[in-house]
């Protein structure tokens, strides 16, 4: 299997993708996975009294799958994911497509490690163009 993108490959301002459909499956078992079975997550009725009309995915699960996009684009050149924060703005529901797009920001050489650190800033927007969340990450990159 190729490698993901090096170090040595990436320049500021380069925007990378990725789409996946969020599935029911994706809840339960992360209810389960987090330990978080908050009825907002996994009861339907109360959920569907609550400003959301319906039951919401977990954020974890949003945050998670815009950072298997990063874990995609740089597999097997990864050396370490440094710090990731994510802000939400709208509810994840089962069946919602998502498509994060991703942008590095900055670029810092780290010769002792072989490549260096990407600074990246993410989006993540449903099937009809809403943002659901808004992210920053650091990732440590070998060079190929």
């Amino acid at each position: 299997m190729h490698p993901g993108r090096g170090f040595n490959e990436v320049s500021v301002g380069d925007c990378f993708s990725s789409v996946m459909t969020l599935t029911e499956t994706h809840i339960v078992m992360g209810a389960g996975l987090f330990g978080d079975f908050n009825p907002l997550h996994v009861n339907e009725e109360f959920a569907g009294e609550s400003r959301f009309g319906r039951r919401i995915a977990h954020g974890y699960l949003t945050s998670s799958m815009m950072a298997a996009a990063l874990g995609m684009l740089f597999h097997g050149t990864a050396i370490a994911y440094l710090e990731h924060a994510c802000r939400f703005t709208a509810p994840v529901h089962a069946g919602d497509t998502l498509t994060t797009t991703w942008t590095i920001t900055g670029l810092e050489q780290k010769p002792h490690h072989g490549g260096g650190v990407a600074a990246l800033s993410g989006m993540c927007r449903d099937q009809d163009g809403d943002i659901v969340a808004e992210a920053s990450a650091k990732m440590l990159i070998r060079s190929v």
